[in-house]
């Protein structure tokens, strides 16, 4: 595929920027901070996520209102999204108006001031999302999982917080939290659009200057003991659920490119997966199995979901655990490695079909490895991968016997 050149500038006050040109009339502006939810203190659980809620609800400058028509006035669109290591505010928009974008956005980020009366509507709208959650076994079991793999370490707890602590939250700790993250050092801004490189600099250098430059040093709490587990309860209603996994290598681990085709192969997005083949096509026990990988800073975790009817939940636990097994024992041959390279790059070539991913996909790439590999880079990487340490890295991280396991059984 064509290759992909962005482009890294540093803006005068030092804040880190990416770009890429995309002749397409709509063009895409994010903010990605180093912000998420396991940098919260003990008293913060799920104020990551009320801050990107907050984020909208007005400025020194403007109102809710002001905000949210800013953009969608001329047909664009404003969002946000909060992870455990990330919070990206972002807009999409017809180039034209990238000017009013990066004003927008800037506003947004610097000048934040959390009206009393807008924090407490939107304590009411994040309880309706936590209760909407609460009221989906398939989405809670995810959280619930990794609060089990991770307790005691700020990566279990759940981005949207408990309705005790969003209730409890105040301006105070919003702009407490504002100041900390929301600075240059913990800042990148990512663009890809139809825009000539030296004006989009000049418009972020004019919006960005107010940024700070430096708030906390972001403390990582290292993930220490983590015994295997095994728990079941009844909390479903239709379906039986199940999540099975383990720890897994994090963003700058040798391992990572390997533990990703290993995911691919086994439960990916591809219909010829071996999850797939097994338990829905073959068996037809689930309409509903899938693996995935997440990796964070210094660890991650690799998972397997199923959902289906109770009485085929432990068979297809069984067929679970016999393709992670597969993967232990035996090792690819040279045509079964080289077609799971292929489809590898395949999906991440799709991926990059999208300008509105690539962007978060640059901007988070710049903010946790402070430079962006080229697609010939990545598809060095995969190919030069090998059937043994795949076999090894199965080993060290996919042993059936050594992962852990949540089920909801049907109440």
């Amino acid at each position: 595929m064509q290759e992909l050149k962005p482009q890294l500038v540093n803006l005068k006050n030092g804040l880190r920027f990416v770009y890429l040109h995309a002749p397409n009339q709509v063009a895409h502006l994010g903010v990605t901070v180093l912000a998420g939810s396991r940098f919260e203190q003990a008293d913060e659980v799920g104020l990551a996520h009320f801050l990107e809620h907050c984020i909208f609800k007005g400025t020194h400058k403007r109102k809710t209102y002001h905000i949210l028509s800013r953009l969608d006035a001329v047909g664009g669109e404003l969002n946000a999204y909060t992870a455990k290591e990330e919070i990206c505010v972002y807009a999409a928009f017809s180039k034209e108006y990238t000017a009013r974008a990066a004003d927008l956005l800037a506003d947004i980020v610097i000048n934040s001031n959390f009206p009393l009366k807008e924090i407490e509507k939107e304590k009411e709208i994040v309880l309706d999302e936590i209760n909407s959650y609460l009221d989906s076994p398939g989405d809670k079991i995810f959280d619930e999982f990794e609060y089990l793999l991770f307790e005691g370490n700020p990566l279990g707890t759940n981005i949207l917080g408990t309705p005790e602590s969003v209730q409890s939250f105040s301006t105070d700790q919003l702009n407490s939290y504002l100041a900390r993250f929301f600075t240059v050092d913990k800042m990148v801004l990512s663009f890809v659009g139809d825009v000539p490189l030296n004006r989009i600099v000049k418009l972020l250098d004019q919006a960005f200057e107010g940024v700070p430059l430096q708030g906390e040093q972001v403390q990582i709490k290292p993930v220490t003991n983590t015994p295997k587990f095994h728990v079941r309860s009844k909390e479903a209603n239709y379906q039986s659920h199940a999540v099975i996994g383990g720890l897994a290598p994090g963003y700058k681990h040798e391992h990572r490119r390997g533990m990703t085709l290993l995911n691919n192969m086994l439960g990916g997005p591809a219909l010829n997966s071996r999850l797939i083949l097994s338990i829905r096509e073959k068996y037809g026990y689930a309409y509903n199995v899938e693996s995935s990988y997440t990796p964070y800073f210094d660890t991650g975790f690799w998972s397997v979901y199923v959902g289906t009817d109770q009485k085929n939940l432990d068979k297809s636990i069984r067929l679970i655990e016999r393709e992670l097994k597969t993967l232990c024992t035996k090792k690819m041959g040279s045509l079964q490695l080289e077609r799971a390279k292929v489809q590898l790059k395949g999906h991440l070539a799709l991926g990059m079909d999208s300008n509105s991913g690539l962007m978060l996909g640059l901007g988070k790439s710049l903010l946790l490895f402070d430079q962006i590999d080229t697609v010939q880079e990545i598809y060095e990487g995969i190919d030069n991968l090998t059937a043994e340490e795949l076999l090894e890295i199965a080993n060290i991280y996919f042993d059936p016997t050594a992962a852990s396991a949540l089920i909801y059984e049907m109440d």
